[in-house]
């Protein structure tokens, strides 16, 4: 859907995958293009850790996600700088979530492993005690606490829309419930249908808002689609959520990972082609590739800088984790031919490890924690790099006509 210029948000298609759902985009907003498919950078708190601003776009980042619900007791404060664009200094596209995510993790999923693989879940761990839990979901909305020990504080569908657009992001998310990957199929019904009507409310708040914003840029409302793993549930929500007046859609939800591909194809089989999707939580480079052909056109996912804190390291070969002692003395960059701005200071392995161990008697501590700071800094420029490099080499390769090859080439080669 086009708006008119005044408004600034669009979705247009360059190219598609035959045989296949994906295509290369791009999405216009207010404060810039994003070229689709793309990674957008997770910054929780409106600002992504260890990535100054000054590096974001050298590594080819175009757009920030942040946390809305994080984000709420200061939106007042991110108005009046500007928007979350300017207050960031990113300055780039960004997109809020609405607080559906802390409906689960405070809720059902508190304490819980959140984890697409169902061999890392134990079936006890679901088995949540309510008097521990610090979310209560209603009709009305979701009561939020920090602790049990405080009042609690109730978050609606128009609270939400209410405290994203003062923070301003140019692509903004409907409030939702996601369930628990233990939460029966009945609770997943329930759940779906309030998200619809919550929907609808989003919806609803979101053009009265608008309205009310004279002089502002026009921000893009995406639906937000659950459904567990369940087609039937994933469908419903795609006609229903597809035929209301939504500006793109957010995939989300809780489900084994060997349900993706399936998941994504029901739902952006019936979604409007017109309109931009957001496979939200997810980074590593299959779940990207099968986000890519089954209709995705962006992705966020914490992974690439926080596997960086702990001294993960993407490279084509597959990942390495540089705390391992054989690369105590290892002159090699991170990665040979990788063009980060990390790779390019030709840091090599062992020297990064070294500052992210820090195991030198004669330093102090402050020179301990700068050395390691400066390590983690390293590893996040590279990370982050080579998943959005990754995605700009997805988009040519759709451009150029042979998505499935460069797949099958760069997956083979990834995970052999």
């Amino acid at each position: 859907m086009k708006h008119n210029q005044q408004n600034q948000f669009s979705f247009e298609i360059n190219a598609k995958i035959p045989d296949a759902l994906g295509r290369a985009g791009i999405i216009h907003t207010p404060n810039g293009d994003i070229a689709t498919p793309t990674f957008v950078v997770v910054g929780t708190y409106a600002k992504v850790k260890f990535l100054e601003p000054s590096k974001f776009h050298n590594i080819g980042a175009q757009a920030m996600i942040s946390n809305g619900f994080h984000l709420s007791k200061i939106a007042d404060e991110i108005e009046q700088a500007g928007g979350l664009s300017k207050y960031s200094k990113y300055n780039c596209p960004t997109i809020t979530d609405s607080g559906g995510f802390q409906v689960m993790s405070f809720g059902s999923g508190l304490g819980k492993v959140i984890s697409m693989d169902k061999r890392n879940i134990a079936r006890e761990q679901f088995k949540a005690e309510n008097k521990k839990r610090l979310a209560r979901v209603t009709e009305e909305g979701v009561y939020f606490k920090r602790n049990e020990s405080q009042e609690e504080k109730l978050f609606t569908p128009e609270y939400s829309m209410e405290f994203q657009h003062k923070i301003g992001a140019d692509i903004i998310m409907a409030f939702d419930e996601l369930t628990n990957i233990g939460d029966s199929r009945k609770y997943n019904e329930e759940a779906l249908n309030r998200t619809h009507r919550w929907g609808v409310r989003c919806l609803t708040e979101h053009k009265k808002l608008t309205r009310e914003s004279i002089g502002k840029p026009y921000q893009g409302l995406f639906a937000v689609l659950q459904g567990a793993h369940y087609k039937d549930l994933r469908e419903k929500a795609a006609r229903e959520l597809g035929a209301m007046d939504f500006d793109g859609y957010g995939l989300g939800g809780a489900f084994e990972k060997e349900h993706l591909s399936d998941i994504l194809f029901w739902t952006n089989s019936i979604l409007p082609e017109s309109k931009p999707r957001h496979l939200l939580g997810l980074s590593k480079p299959d779940d990207i590739f099968a986000g890519v052909e089954n209709g995705c056109d962006t992705f966020d996912c914490v992974a690439p800088t926080r596997e960086a804190r702990h001294g993960k390291v993407y490279t084509l070969d597959g990942d390495i984790n540089l705390r391992n002692a054989k690369f105590a003395d290892d002159p090699l960059n991170l990665f040979k031919g990788c063009e980060c701005p990390t790779c390019k200071s030709h840091y090599t392995r062992g020297e990064i490890r070294k500052l992210l161990k820090n195991k030198d008697g004669l330093k102090n501590e402050k020179q301990i924690v700068a050395d390691k700071q400066l390590a983690i800094q390293l590893i996040t420029i590279h990370n982050v790099y080579f998943i959005i490099k990754l995605t700009q080499q997805i988009r040519q390769s759709i451009m150029d006509g042979n998505f499935f090859n460069f797949r099958d080439k760069w997956l083979k080669r990834y995970y052999k």
